[in-house]
């Protein structure tokens, strides 16, 4: 047992962190009610955290080689527990999305970590046992975050979906205090300026979403908000020109592979998951399930996810990743204008077809996409590779959500439209912006990695998948 108390401690960060993604997705309505927030607010309790994770990851890996990776896992486990404190607490919604952005920042902290401490510790089959434990964990926290948010929520209150992290935290710091040796490296810099110009770049384009749905497209401060997007977006691409250590290498972006799996990590996430609070929205304040019942309903995209990963995972990389990332992202994308079967008289039912779909798609590509980012890049450069694919998911999600959700607000004339068929009207502009992203960036996908790609070793990708990170994580 004292073997694998690395791992547990690991994966019981992983799982926390991963889960606090979906498992507020079910919460929604009852947040809304409890708080009086509006629809844009309940975006921003998604897309805090999203936003945070993705933008501070890899930031967070340099500061980890810097200080210490123990050092940095633990004082983000500890931050996490006490911004999941503070948001089981809010008085209001303001204070809930400040306590979602920083669990984010703990999150980045956290995830940025994990990979390096299971690959210093372990090795040989050990690692390899290591790797496919965390994998399987961070694969199952989707589906294991919608069923947990809707019984904590029924069964107690939307509250407890923060307060439970509070004994997984204690026992994560408890076990990784002795489990792990504080490893640097010197002459480490964080790139300052561009991890900034990223958190600003990203927060001001999601805003200016948000707003423009709610208070309209030629609003001044929706206005002014695409403006300081751009301009964060052109600091932080000078930064990374000349800085001597960046915190994301333009030249990556030379490589086609990388290229094309960075893109298609974010359409994948912008089509899959960025659907799922509108889903959840309809299930509870149309057809009046309860937060349990509609964390059931979506589960068979997270289940059929793991499935295909876990059964599949091993035997894809005989294909072309123009076919397992790309072709999956256009089924992705077809999966999510299934979800236009939703009718005035639907039942639950409806968005079955759809699930298992995205959930296929889903499954198919995760495990490549990691892979043939990493395989295309020297080995020194693994860390930032895998971050950077993380950064797409997290980005792509935390935009799906603002532009969907933009596009029901704008469509259904309000959002909080008083009639089911403006709703559902609203709804349906949604599924089929969230469709033909999907396909669209899975064609464009495709047209990258098909004159891109080269076989590359079998044995050195599986050890840089494992410094890098994420094969099968969904989200």
């Amino acid at each position: 047992m004292q073997k694998w108390k690395p791992l547990l401690a690991v994966s019981l960060g992983t799982l926390m962190l991963l889960i606090d993604i979906t498992i507020v997705i079910v919460a929604l309505p009852d947040i809304q009610r409890n708080l009086n927030a509006g629809f844009d607010a309940l975006q921003w309790v998604l897309d805090a955290y999203a936003l945070a994770l993705a933008a501070l990851v890899i930031g967070a890996g340099t500061l980890a080689d810097r200080f210490g990776h123990q050092r940095v896992y633990l004082i983000g486990t500890v931050l996490f527990a006490a911004a999941s404190l503070f948001a089981g607490l809010a008085p209001n919604i303001d204070v809930l999305i400040t306590a979602r952005a920083v669990q984010g920042v703990a999150a980045a902290a956290m995830f940025a970590t994990t990979v390096s401490l299971l690959h210093i510790t372990y090795s040989g089959r050990d690692r390899g046992t290591a790797f496919a434990v965390w994998g399987a964990v961070a694969g199952a926290s989707a589906g294991l975050g919608m069923v947990a948010g809707g019984m904590l929520t029924q069964w107690l209150s939307w509250r407890w979906i923060f307060f439970v992290n509070i004994p997984v935290s204690v026992v994560t710091v408890a076990l990784s205090l002795t489990a792990f040796v504080n490893t640097r490296r010197d002459g480490v810099r964080l790139d300052v300026l561009g991890v900034v110009a990223a958190c600003g770049a990203a927060a001001s384009l999601t805003f200016a979403i948000i707003r423009g749905g709610e208070s309209g497209w030629t609003d001044a401060i929706t206005l002014v908000s695409f403006a300081a997007s751009a301009v964060f977006l052109t600091l932080f691409l000078v930064t990374e020109t000349v800085v001597a250590q960046p915190m994301l290498p333009l030249s990556l972006f030379k490589i086609r592979p990388f290229t094309g799996s960075v893109v298609g990590a974010t359409g994948q996430s912008f089509a899959a998951f960025g659907v799922t609070p509108l889903i959840s929205i309809w299930a509870q304040n149309i057809l009046g399930l309860d937060a349990l019942q509609t964390g059931l309903a979506m589960l068979p995209m997270a289940a059929v996810s793991f499935v295909v990963t876990g059964s599949m995972g091993k035997h894809l990389d005989r294909l072309h990743p123009a076919l397992t990332i790309g072709a999956s992202l256009v089924g992705v994308g077809v999966g999510a204008l299934l979800l236009l079967l939703i009718g005035p008289g639907s039942g639950w039912t409806a968005i079955l077809p759809a699930m298992l779909v995205i959930g296929v798609g889903v499954g198919v590509a995760s495990p490549p996409l990691a892979a043939v980012a990493l395989a295309s890049v020297r080995p020194e450069q693994a860390g930032v590779a895998s971050g950077t694919v993380n950064m797409g998911r997290e980005f792509g999600y935390a935009l799906g959500i603002a532009v969907l959700g933009s596009v029901f607000a704008t469509t259904a004339g309000s959002s909080h439209p008083r009639e089911v068929g403006d709703h559902l009207r609203g709804l349906d502009a949604a599924w089929i912006t969230a469709g033909t992203v999907g396909i669209v960036v899975g064609l464009v996908t495709i047209a990258i990695l098909w004159t891109g790609h080269a076989p590359a070793d079998p044995d050195d990708t599986v050890d840089r998948a494992e410094e890098g990170a994420v094969a099968t994580v969904s989200t």
